[in-house]
């Protein structure tokens, strides 16, 4: 008796010749709908399902493989006597080899206009089913869900007349990997459909985008995996136009400073060291804004990853080709920047679609034994409710550099204090266990030019040491979240050196 093999697949990547080869071996190929038709044109000789099954395929292809038939075919135990013998009494035959792939559904929904009822019409179903039954039952079949292990399946079968139990074990794990993923992208799809924040369980997806040579530190593994259907905006999905491949550590420095750069509209450049913004500028172009940011703190740069929201042009490259820098994220750069900055063979230059939709997704962290989740924190100085907490209300000058250090005191890890004019950071203190100690790093960091600048606080201040700190380096304006019961504290400190501050009561802790 022959043996068996059922091809059916969505991505016909590979599968003509794979069934050629199997045709060759002796195989008789069982299929359905469009592979059917791929192959037969193709001059492979071809049993449809129906014929199997003695049913038609009815409401419109939703049920052609969920019969008995086809399913006692992938489930029974071959050396097993009852299962055997029912087989026989029910005229069914074994299937050897299952070659399916599903429904494109994830492609589905990453279409901007994709409707409802097309996204439900490409879940699969008897696809899964097979699917799950052959690698459940993968001791005695072989089960292929991804073209790229056609190759080795047929080495085997030509060289011994089987697979080993070892390869059919592996590609099982792979289709019950890929079936979960599937019904992830499905379950998340619907899940947003109903509306629901925090559901019973929830489960995410995601696929490898790269091994990485070592983790945090050259003793730990790692990888790098990206969320499909994520944001375009994100380091997940950047275009590397030069350099070695990026780490661990500079994927996760190149995504702080990609999220500091959003906050901006105008030519921004922003440094980033150990996940902190050690320089943060703006100007009227991106030269001048990377100007700022390299003058903010021109020591900690230094192998540093800088991101900026406008074109890197010949001006701009030459200023950022004059430091060694790990990498460089920009919506694009010019010819000229890129023959200049290529010169150093280590540097990597990222390329992102500043002008795609910038979603913010929810936040997860991973602790041992379970995984944190929260919404971004979007909440922007246009969405505060701003007070004037002093007799003084801030200049025009002072306003400008209070929203520039609120930018991107949230982005700094607490307690956290940034210290800035009107164009860039002069001083960050970041993650100290007391707020005044942040203050003290961010103050003297920026020494003689924190004389009339201003002062961002991510979380209120317990007592007024830090209203007294700022005075005495010369800060002339704060912005903090307020909700102390010590405020009046603050205030009439602030009130008895002539500082405006500002209350915005909403806090930016980042942990």
């Amino acid at each position: 008796m022959k043996k068996r093999a059922l091809l059916s697949v969505s991505d016909k990547s590979g599968i003509l010749e794979f069934a050629q080869a199997l045709e060759s071996l002796g195989y008789e190929l069982l299929s359905t709908g469009g592979t059917m038709k791929h192959l037969k044109d193709n001059g492979v000789a071809v049993t449809a399902v129906d014929e199997v099954t003695g049913f038609p395929e009815i409401m419109e292809g939703r049920v052609k493989t969920l019969n008995p038939m086809i399913h006692g075919g992938l489930l029974a135990k071959q050396d097993d006597p009852l299962h055997q013998a029912q087989m026989e009494e029910h005229g069914i035959r074994p299937i050897d080899i299952v070659c399916v792939n599903l429904y494109p559904f994830k492609e589905t929904i990453s279409k901007p206009d994709v409707s409802v009822e097309d996204a439900i019409e490409n879940i699969d179903i008897g696809g899964p089913a097979m699917l799950r039954a052959s690698a459940k039952n993968h001791v005695y079949l072989t089960v292929i869900v991804d073209a790229v292990d056609y190759d080795q399946v047929l080495a085997e079968l030509k060289a011994e007349g089987k697979t080993t139990l070892e390869t059919r074990r592996r590609l099982a794990a792979k289709v019950f990997r890929h079936t979960a993923a599937y019904d992830a992208l499905i379950s998340g799809y619907l899940t947003d459909l109903a509306g629901e924040e925090f559901p019973e369980q929830v489960t995410y997806t995601y696929e490898l985008k790269q091994p990485l040579r070592y983790g945090e530190n050259p003793h730990q593994k790692a990888a790098f995996y990206s969320r499909p259907l994520g944001s375009d905006f994100s380091i997940a999905y950047a275009e590397q136009l030069h350099g070695k491949e990026l780490s661990y550590n500079n994927i996760q420095d190149a995504n702080a400073a990609l999220q500091i750069v959003k906050e901006f509209d105008a030519p921004a450049a922003v440094a980033v060291k150990h996940m902190n913004p050690c320089g943060v500028g703006t100007g009227e172009t991106i030269s001048e804004a990377f100007n700022k940011a390299y003058e903010a703190d021109p020591v900690s740069i230094f192998g540093g990853i800088v991101a900026l929201n406008r074109e890197v042009d010949a001006a701009t490259a030459e200023q950022l080709s004059g430091i060694f820098l790990e990498i460089v994220i920009a919506p694009s750069f010019t010819p000229e920047a890129i023959e200049l900055l290529t010169a150093k063979k280590n540097i990597r230059l990222l390329t992102i679609p500043f002008d795609q939709n910038k979603k913010d997704q929810w936040n997860t962290v991973s602790v041992e034994g379970g995984l944190l989740m929260q919404e971004p924190d979007a909440f922007g100085f246009a969405d505060a409710d701003i007070r004037v907490a002093t007799d003084r209300e801030p200049t025009e000058e002072e306003w400008e550099a209070l929203r520039l250090g609120w930018a991107v005191v949230k982005h700094v890890k607490s307690n956290a204090i940034v210290v800035s004019d009107s164009h860039m950071t002069l001083g960050v203190g970041a993650g100290q266990m007391n707020r005044v100690g942040a203050a003290n790093i961010a103050l003297t960091q920026a020494g003689e030019r924190a004389k009339g600048a201003a002062l961002a606080s991510d979380a209120f201040f317990p007592m007024d040491d830090t209203v007294e700190a700022a005075a005495q380096a010369g800060i002339t304006a704060i912005i903090q979240p307020g909700g102390s019961v010590k405020d009046e504290d603050s205030i009439k400190k602030a009130n008895e050196y002539g500082i405006a501050m500002v209350f915005t009561g909403v806090r930016h802790f980042k942990h």
